[in-house]
Parts: structure tokens; sequence; C-alpha cells
């Protein structure tokens, strides 16, 4: 049994070794992020899909290419603009001849058929086509025309969107919302990073040359082993607690729930909650959740989940800043 532990505790050693060489190549590419980077890292290794919200320019489909790079995954781009139909993100049937002058329909696969797939601008899309991505997101396949097809393993949606353009947009619905492991908000670069920016990438991309840290292989055994880490039963028992904290007019509500939401976080939130988790304890070396690790990850997991009721919205009330006094008043009480 000695043995076995550890080889188990060696496993995870390595594999937090692995994660950190993977942030120190993303930390060269996209300079002055290393909160986005790290909160990228474990939403993709939880197995989750994510939204990327932030102004033009900021390098988040930059930061796309070059995850995809570092890892060794295949990747696709949709661009999103509002004439783009369903088919062109999932495929269409052509119809073919042979030469023998038979005729057939032939389903020629959509960029959906990637590992891992950018949805640049994401809310440009009519919501027809965005309906087009849930099956993908939640069930990791494509039906069409009544026929089942499997999408690659592992399988990530990437979504961008600019939080400040109304015009020509479609915002999410919070069903499609629901289905992101976490939104993660891309702030505006220091003055420090900015000057390292041109050093790096004036006249040029990063992640054109980005070398893979790992293969598709290691990047699956190592998200198998992060559904190995132990989490306690308290500690189940708090990340309930903390959704149940955002619901308004439950027993267990926080009071700023019940004075800014409208509602709170799906059960869905409750299982991204845990799943980050565990990739932030193999960050760190361990093999058991505790509770820093739900609090670090806990506000990009949640922020797209709670919905502000109107007051609050005309008030000018920070969702962010709710969050962050839930989690304090949470964290005490744990």
């Amino acid at each position: 049994m000695t043995a076995k532990l550890q080889l188990l505790e060696s496993e995870f050693r390595a594999a937090s070794v692995d994660l950190h060489q993977l942030q120190q190549a993303l930390e060269q590419t996209i300079v002055g992020q290393r909160q986005l980077i790290v909160e990228l890292i474990t939403a993709v290794f939880a197995g989750g899909h994510i939204l990327l919200e932030g102004l033009p320019g900021l390098g988040k489909t930059h930061l796309v290419k070059a995850l995809a790079a570092a890892m060794g995954m295949g990747m696709a781009r949709v661009q999103c603009t509002p004439d783009l139909m369903p088919s062109d993100i999932t495929g269409s049937e052509i119809l073919l001849t042979d030469q023998q002058g038979r005729q057939q329909l032939d389903f020629r696969r959509g960029p959906i058929f990637s590992n891992l797939v950018l949805v640049d601008e994401i809310n440009r899309a009519t919501p027809k086509t965005q309906a087009a991505l849930l099956e993908a997101m939640q069930e990791s396949q494509v039906t069409h025309a009544g026929e089942l097809h499997r999408l690659p393993h592992p399988f990530w949606v990437l979504a961008t969107q600019n939080p400040i353009e109304i015009e020509g947009t479609y915002p999410l619905p919070e069903a499609q919302m629901d289905r992101f492991l976490a939104q993660i908000n891309v702030a505006y670069p220091d003055t420090d990073a900015l000057l390292q920016l041109l050093d790096i990438s004036l006249d040029d991309e990063p992640s054109e040359h980005l070398e893979p840290v790992f293969d598709q292989a290691r990047v699956e055994q190592i998200m198998a082993l992060i559904r190995r880490v132990v989490i306690a039963r308290p500690l189940k028992q708090a990340a309930v607690d903390l959704v149940l904290a955002t619901h308004p007019g439950n027993r267990p509500a926080s009071p700023l729930a019940d004075r800014h939401f409208r509602y709170g976080a799906s059960p869905r939130g409750l299982q991204a909650l845990l799943r980050a988790a565990r990739v932030r304890a193999v960050l760190e070396g361990r093999a058991h959740v505790d509770l820093e690790d739900i609090h670090r990850i806990a506000l990009p997991v949640l922020r797209h989940r709670v919905l502000l009721n109107i007051e609050s919205e005309l008030e000018g009330i920070s969702m962010d800043r709710t969050l962050l006094e839930i989690l304090e008043l949470w964290r005490s009480a744990h």
C-alpha cells in the first residue's frame, strides 16, 4: 500500500510540474496575464468550456492559439457574424457523384469536429447558430439529419465576446451561459506588460513558433489523474453552502443575494466548482482539495451563473464585487 501511495504522489507531483511548464509557456506569449492563464489552465483541465470576455486587441485569440500549440492539440476557429449558419459550424451534406454516375449524400464535418474550437465573438452569431453549439457543448456530439456524430475527446469550446458592444450582437441565453465552466475576464495589461508586449510581439506572433509542452496522450493522462483528487465530505458541504448562498429567498442565502440577485448558481455550477478546485489542488502539488482551492476559482465559475435583479443593475452594482463579498462571508463561516 505504501508503494502505491508513493507512486500516486509522484504522479501528482509530475502533473503539477507539467501544468506549471504549460503556464510558463503561455506566459512567454501573453505577458502580464498570469491570473488569466492560471484560470484558463484550470478550466481546460477540469474539462470545461470557457467564455473569454474582454475588449478587442487584448490577445484572447492569440492566447487560445498558444494554448492549442502548447498542448499539441488540433484547433479550429469560427468567426461569428450575423449571417453565420448552424451548418457552418456543425457541417453539411453535399451531393457526390462517383465514376459510375451514382449519386449519394456525404456529410462533411464542420470546424466543431476539432479538439479545441475557438468561437470568436460568439455574441455576434444569431440565437439559431448559437443553439447549434448547445448539443456539442453538453453531450460532445452533433446530430445531423437524424444521424449522431461523436466529437473528438477531449473537446473544448473557447468562446470570446466583447463586453461593451451592443449593436449587432445577440446576448447568450442563460441556458447556454451555464454550459461554460468558467467566464474569464481579460483585464487590460499594465505599463510593464505593455512594454514587454512590444519586445516579444511587435513584428511577430509568439504562438506561431510555440513548441508543444506535451502531447494529447499526456493531456488525457493528467485529466484522468485530476479526477482522482480527493474531496472530503466537509468540503463538498462547503461548496454546496457557497452555491446556496447565491440563491435569494433560500434559508442559507447570503443577505447580499437576497438584496441583489434574481437567481443563483445552478447544480451544474456546483459540479464545475469542485471540478475546477481539483485542478487547483494539483497545481499546488496536492492530491486533495482544500477550502482555498474552492475560494480561488469561485469567481470565474460563478459570475456568469448569477443574475442581478433590475434594481441592482440600475444602481450599477458590480456582480464581481458582490460575489467577492459573499465569498468572504462564506470563507469566514467555514
